[in-house]
Order: structure tokens, then sequence, then C-alpha cells
């Protein structure tokens, strides 16, 4: 595939072993000028978030990018962690050293704004973590949108959910966050995990990146191997007839199980999680989405957290009867090419560590 100027971009994060496979893409892919990463409180402590993202980006032999602290909670809630999924560390417990690398002397805010301003061309922001930094960011220096071309997030869902049965876990961490990301007044795709969950590495895959010599992909490897896809995951599409898809008005083609296989010894097949919001960045064609309104929902409750997503043909008895809200526009991501993302994330990260 052929790339044009590399798409500058920022990194939002709560490195997670996900979180980890995206950095090693984004640092890899020839089409991304990775400009900056901030850590957030997500799925480990925002120290170790930190930690874990300067030892990502030394294995990954990235120059030297600019990476800040940022929150450590959420806007209103408690920090919850998800170490019963990333391990205790936030990297699958793989014991990893101690990076050499240090962060900037700013904050995760003013490295944002500084970032964003500074860039020759409108940045687009990915953010795979909640979405504390980002809200306070647009509530403190709401002026960075005039160089913002895109945010691509990695959150929300449009059926079920992981952290509640309809809530996805960086949504529910910081519902606030994301209801301010919504007005951010840029174009907003949703890489929810309506498309996370099918982007599946076979076990062979997998297992052939663990024996690699080259320490970037064989940490892809060990990370890939941490996350195994769950049982009964398909690659397959959602049907219909999509109305917009991200950048440049193309869909993808569906996919196939990729769950299956060849085994290899010790690994099962894993999943990409974050790491596709990045794919979908370089090679949007892979990626379906569909122009909805979506809310978050705010109120306590069983459904805080939800992005209640409307994907009816027509208005309800509500809005008859209420009068319709105003709700933002975003791309969800609801069909995913499976085999051409994990064709692209498996060239990206080998070939990255030839260089």
């Amino acid at each position: 595939m052929t790339y044009g100027p590399p798409i500058p971009v920022i990194i939002d994060c709560d490195t997670g072993v996900d979180d980890a496979l995206a950095l090693l893409f984004a640092v890899r892919h020839p089409g991304i000028d990775l400009r900056a990463v901030t850590c957030v409180a997500g799925n480990t402590d925002v120290d170790g978030v930190v930690r874990n993202t300067l030892t990502v980006l030394e294995t990954a032999g990235a120059p030297d990018v600019p990476v800040a602290r940022g929150a450590e909670r959420p806007l209103i809630e408690a920090p919850r962690s998800a170490s019963h999924v990333h391990g205790h560390d936030g990297m699958g417990d793989l014991g990893l050293p101690a990076p050499r690398r240090t962060p900037a002397d700013v904050d995760a805010v003013t490295l944002l704004h500084r970032e964003i301003l500074a860039s020759p061309r409108p940045v687009t922001l990915v953010p795979t973590a909640p979405l504390t930094n980002i809200a306070l960011l647009l509530r403190t220096h709401p002026e960075v949108t005039r160089n913002i071309e895109r945010i691509v997030f990695m959150g929300g869902a449009a059926g079920a959910g992981n952290a509640t049965p309809v809530a996805e876990f960086n949504v529910w961490h910081d519902p606030e966050a994301a209801a301010i990301l919504l007005t951010a007044g840029v174009p907003i795709t949703m890489y929810g995990l309506d498309v996370f969950n099918r982007v599946v590495v076979p076990a062979a895959e997998v297992h052939r990146l663990r024996t690699s010599t080259e320490p970037g992909a064989r940490l892809a490897g060990d990370l890939l191997a941490h996350r195994p896809a769950a049982p009964g995951t398909t690659a397959g599409g959602t049907g219909g007839t999509a109305v917009h898809a991200l950048a440049d008005g193309t869909g993808g083609t569906g996919g196939t199980d990729c769950t299956g296989g060849i085994d290899g010894p010790d690994e099962a097949a894993g999943g990409l999680g974050d790491a596709g919001a990045l794919c979908a960045v370089v090679d949007p064609r892979g990626l379906t989405t569909y122009r909805l309104p979506v809310e978050v929902s705010l109120a306590p409750g069983p459904a805080r957290g939800q992005t209640v997503v409307d994907r009816r043909s027509r208005i309800g008895e509500a809005e008859l009867h209420e009068g319709t809200r105003e709700q933002a526009l975003v791309d969800v991501g609801l069909e995913v090419d499976v085999p051409r993302y994990v064709k692209l994330y498996l060239e990206t990260v080998e070939a990255g560590g030839t260089g």
C-alpha cells in the first residue's frame, strides 16, 4: 500500500496490554508521525501507565517522542483499574525492565495543547483510554480544535458492553469525560467493542512473533498471548448499508473467523484491541462506519456509561411526544475487514524492526 505524507498523530493511553500493541504499531508505521503520547489512569495507575509507555517506546526503537503524565482519576468517579485483565503492572506481568527514558517535564494537558497547536498539519487525536485528559484539554483549551483533523477514540459500544452489560470500560470509567468529547466540534470516529472484539491474530502468528529475535516483534507476540480472543469471537459484518466510512467514504469487506486455524504450542489467538484504532487511521478502507447520533448515559444506575447509539431509521414515540434532542453525530465503526487489519499489523510491527 502506498501512503502519502505521514499523518500527525497524538495518542492518549492507559498502557495497558493492547495500548502497548497500539504504540508498537504507531511507532513503526511509515504513515504515522507520532508527535506525543499522553498518559491517564485506567488499566493501571497513572504512574504505572507512564512507566509502561516509556518501556514500550524504548523497546520499539521509537525516536524521542515526548510522554506526559496526566489525570490520576476520573472527573467525578473514583479510579477503578483493570488489573484482572492487564495484570498488576498493566503489562501482563511480563517482568519488563524499567525504562531508561524519562517523561516530559509538563503535564498531559499542557503537552497536548502545545503539540496540537505546533503541528504543521492538523492532528489526528487517538485516545485509547478513559477520556479524562481529553475532556480537561477541551474545557481548558478549546482553541485546539482548530488544528485537530479528527478524533478516533477506542471506546463505547453500539451493542453489549464489557465493564457492564451495556457500557464499555473506557467510557464507563469516566462517563462525563466521554460526554465532553462528543461536544468537541470536530469529526469523531468511535472504534468501539463492536469492531474491537473482532480483530484477532491467529495463534500461529502469535507463536511466530513470540519466537522472533527482534525485541519489538517479540513484545507484540507476548502481549497478544496475554489477551486471547474470547471464545466464539467472529469477524463477520453486521449487515446493512453503510452511510459513511472513515475518512474517504469507502467501507470494509467484512472478514472471516480468525479464532481458529493452526494453534501454536502454547498460544491462543490474540485480540489486537486498541491497535485496531490505529489501523483505522492509516487504512480507513478496512473500517465501515455509520454516521449516527450518540450520547453517553450519565444517570446513576445500570445504564451509566452506556454509549446510546441511535440506529433507528426514523424517530419514535418519545421524540413525537417530547420533542427531539440534539445529539452528536459520530462515525460509529460497525464492520471491519479482519484479515486486512491483521495483515497490516503484522507487516508493520515486523518490518519496523528491520530498519
